[in-house]
């Protein structure tokens, strides 16, 4: 499958979160979408500037104001989910394990604000949050949601199962 057949196929396949993506048909779609990303953030650069913003006594970051490229991720939002999706069935896992580090990311907050009230979570006082045993099992899952992207990343490298699976036949190797 070549870069520009991934893409028709992908954007085809807007929302069909079933089905199989072979390999070639989710990275060039993800090699699209970094392209994509940083030629609009350069595009917006030059058509809407950026800010300098102080965030404390002389300490400034520069902001690009991000209007095309906000509308890019919000077009591609869906389409980039389904290819992750169908990519998971290719490789015999479900769907959700792609959504594996926001439900660790959920986890770990609604723990630590269960445990120690979830003002010194969002006012960003960590530690606060880092004292006794509740600290240890945070640590423990700091380390989770670490690692957690790093598996779906593994996942969505490994290679298509040669026979057919509960989500549908071996798709072709060109396939479109």
């Amino acid at each position: 499958m070549s870069f520009t057949d991934a893409i028709k196929t992908c954007f085809r396949k807007y929302a069909t979160f079933s089905g199989r993506a072979r390999r070639p048909e989710y990275w060039w779609f993800a090699l699209f979408l970094f392209i994509g990303s940083v030629v609009l953030g350069f595009i917006d650069g030059a058509l809407f500037g950026t800010v300098e913003v102080e965030r404390a006594p002389g300490v400034y970051d520069v902001e690009v104001r991000s209007v095309l490229g906000r509308i890019f991720a919000l077009a591609t939002l869906i389409p980039a989910l389904a290819v992750g999706w169908r990519r998971m069935h290719d490789t015999g896992r479900s769907g959700l394990y792609l959504l594996y580090p926001l439900i660790v990311m959920v986890g770990i907050t609604t723990f630590l604000g269960f445990a120690y009230g979830f003002r010194p979570l969002f006012s960003g006082e960590f530690g606060a949050l880092i004292g006794g045993g509740v600290g240890l099992i945070a640590l423990l899952a700091a380390l989770v949601l670490f690692i957690s992207p790093l598996l779906v990343l593994w996942w969505l490298t490994r290679p298509t199962q040669p026979h057919q699976n509960q989500w549908g036949p071996v798709p072709p190797k060109g396939a479109r």
